[in-house]
């Protein structure tokens, strides 16, 4: 399991890593979908790590696909998320500044279920996500995603 490592600029010694995550909303719309992770117990967004060779849209689909089961297509970016006071610290001493896009998707096939890194998935509206016991990082990113922002969010 990694741990978060907050301080002023406590990035400098680390690498960068691309990142995506999704935000699926219900039919409603006043609802989106959360995974709580099996390292670690915590509730997040579907996403992970870009590979080499894809895209950031390629990222967000592949990894929702892996995770929940669900095919999606990346509509719009709702925001980039970075900061050189958060690092993650992983078991085998690597440290990176995560850079992340945060996409809204909208489902085109599959079935929600649970993987070897998903034990539990949900509709959640923003009040109930709230009571959550979300990662670190995207809690700030529920809270953009229920604030429906017309342009992209830099942080």
């Amino acid at each position: 399991m990694a741990k978060i490592v907050t301080g002023d600029r406590v990035t400098k010694h680390a690498r960068l890593k691309g990142g995506c995550a999704a935000a699926i909303f219900n039919a409603a719309r006043d609802k989106i979908l959360l995974t709580r992770r099996s390292d670690n117990g915590l509730w997040c967004l579907p996403g992970g790590g870009m590979d080499p060779g894809e895209s950031a849209a390629e990222c967000c689909e592949r990894e929702v696909w892996e995770e929940t089961g669900l095919m999606v297509k990346v509509k719009r970016l709702i925001g980039i998320y970075t900061t050189p006071h958060v690092l993650i610290e992983y078991r085998d001493g690597n440290r990176v500044q995560i850079v992340s896009m945060l996409f809204e998707t909208e489902i085109i096939g599959g079935q929600a279920g649970l993987s070897n890194e998903v034990t539990e998935y949900g509709y959640f509206g923003p009040d109930e996500a709230a009571k959550l016991d979300l990662m670190y990082h995207h809690r700030e990113r529920v809270t953009d995603i229920f604030a429906y922002p017309k342009e992209a969010i830099i942080k």
